[in-house]
């Protein structure tokens, strides 16, 4: 007589339980290969990212470079500063950053600025020379004549150093009025997940129509971490190229996160924070200072006005009597 339990063989129990624990083992064998496969499936797709965006970078470069080729003016001037040593002589010192944080970082640059500042000291010398002994016809002493014709060269030679001085003023403010809302991008990226470099690429994208120059500088700080070994390098540059104390706070934070382990999204929003306190508190100095910057203009303009509204009627009835 067969046994059973509950009505079933005793036999098929035996097989169903030894069935499941045969498929439990080899079930607890293959899911940390499986695991593994995982894995290595999320890294070769993080690599493909990697390796798209490195490609990306790269077109980007390509096609800057491609707008960077000098013209034939800009080699007639590289060619003259070569042949007369000039760089070494007249190039003031950090020309190249300067250059770059005005956004021409060209490797001619450097050449085409002392060519043309000569070049303009030239044209302004010649030029007060015509306006001394041709278009004044009267006479002048000899010493004016050379004060004058000196002073040309002198506005000439320093032109290009105070358009300089405003290129670097007009972008570096451009970008301080941008650089909240950037941050701001990065603290959202970074808590989505994304890497350091995918966020400073997605902020590259974003903020490309309403700052320019900070995306581009946004652009090549990513090419930097995806090419460069030496993190501390890429954002070193990046607050070089920018000359701005927020860029500055910007890379520390990110090397000491690194370097520390801490949260780099916690560590952003610290500094999105201050940012954007920072750029209110600039907005109510501002506000704070008009009423001082008020008072000439009216002086100026408004008060002779109503001293002629008020005092022209009398004016005119003494002038009748």
């Amino acid at each position: 007589m067969e046994a059973t339990f509950l009505g079933i063989r005793v036999e098929l129990i035996i097989s169903v339980l030894a069935f499941v624990g045969a498929f439990a083992t080899v079930a607890a064998m293959a899911v940390p290969f499986l695991a593994r496969d995982a894995r290595a499936a999320r890294l070769r797709t993080i690599t493909k990212a990697r390796e798209e965006l490195s490609r990306q970078q790269v077109a980007e470069l390509e096609q800057k470079r491609a707008r960077w080729r000098p013209q034939r003016s800009a080699t007639v001037l590289q060619n003259i500063v070569d042949k007369l040593n000039l760089e070494k002589l007249i190039a003031p010192k950090g020309l190249k950053q300067k250059l770059v944080q005005a956004g021409y970082r060209q490797p001619f640059a450097p050449k085409v600025y002392v060519g043309l500042r000569v070049l303009l000291m030239g044209v302004f010398l010649f030029g007060g020379f015509l306006y001394t002994t041709v278009l004044v016809q009267e006479e002048m002493l000899f010493l004016m004549k050379i004060l004058i014709m000196f002073g040309a060269g002198a506005v000439g030679f320093y032109l290009p150093q105070i358009l300089l001085t405003n290129a670097i003023t007009k972008r570096r403010n451009e970008m301080t009025l941008s650089f909240p809302d950037a941050l701001d991008l990065l603290v959202i990226s970074s808590e989505a997940g994304l890497s350091i470099e995918a966020a400073f690429h997605r902020v590259t994208s974003e903020i490309e129509e309403s700052s320019p120059a900070l995306s581009e500088e946004f652009g090549l700080t990513t090419a930097e971490l995806s090419f460069l070994g030496d993190r501390r390098r890429a954002y070193t540059n990046f607050a070089d190229r920018t000359g701005l104390a927020s860029a500055k706070a910007l890379a520390v934070t990110l090397l000491q996160s690194e370097k520390y382990g801490t949260s780099i999204s916690n560590a952003l929003k610290v500094l999105s924070q201050e940012n954007r306190d920072e750029r209110m508190s600039r907005a109510e100095r501002k506000a704070a200072a008009l009423p001082a910057q008020l008072t000439v203009p009216m002086i100026v303009f408004f008060l002779p006005v109503l001293f002629v509204v008020i005092l022209g009627p009398a004016g005119l009835r003494i002038s009748d009597m």
